[in-house]
């Protein structure tokens, strides 16, 4: 027998994605946000709202960064949610966190993160049902610790995911089962 419950929040897992802008001093923002994913190959969509500093910033500079937060660092990942750019000026510098700037666009790397998509801003949509932020990825990097050769091996990322149910932070690590190929078993 199923149950309804209370939440239409019901994909599981969400990111936990941190992105990253400048400021209009030149200071670094960051914000965790569970509400972004692929849009195609190379562009990238953030259900944000225009009230958060990270918006602001994401519009005048036309950048904006995308990293994958992984467990290490979920304390840092996390305070970057609760608190905002709005009311606190010195988020990063209280993360203990550093930054790069990056050679493609304009807004800070997180050298913490593994994995980093740099983004060139595309658009802003707010009608009824605009998404937010689009953004075009113009390149990816990853820290050597976790590649694999030329790949990334997710294993080493030790990613994080939401779980909108609970509040709470999980790691994504484990492979179980080859995309594109498992399938194929009940062809007929």
């Amino acid at each position: 027998m199923r149950k309804n419950i209370k939440t239409t929040e019901a994909i599981f897992p969400m990111p936990v994605l941190m992105i990253a802008t400048y400021n209009e001093d030149g200071s670094i923002d960051v914000m965790n946000a569970a509400w972004g994913t692929m849009l195609s190959r190379n562009q990238v969509i953030l259900n944000l709202t225009e009230s958060h500093k990270t918006v602001k910033n994401i519009k005048k500079r036309k950048a904006f960064t995308i990293s994958i937060a992984d467990s290490k660092h979920v304390v840092e990942a996390d305070y970057f949610g609760i608190v905002s750019g709005n009311n606190t000026q010195n988020k990063f510098e209280n993360s203990g966190l550093t930054a790069t700037k990056s050679e493609n666009v304009d807004a800070p790397i997180i050298n913490e993160f593994p994995i980093c998509m740099e983004c060139e801003f595309i658009e802003y949509q707010d009608d009824e049902y605009g998404a937010g932020v689009i953004g075009k990825v113009v390149n990816v990097t990853a820290d050597e610790k976790v590649m694999n050769g030329e790949n990334v091996d997710i294993n080493l990322v030790d990613a994080i995911a939401f779980d909108p149910y609970t509040h709470g932070y999980y790691k994504v690590n484990e492979r179980v089962g080859e995309a594109f190929k498992d399938g194929s078993q009940l062809k007929k």
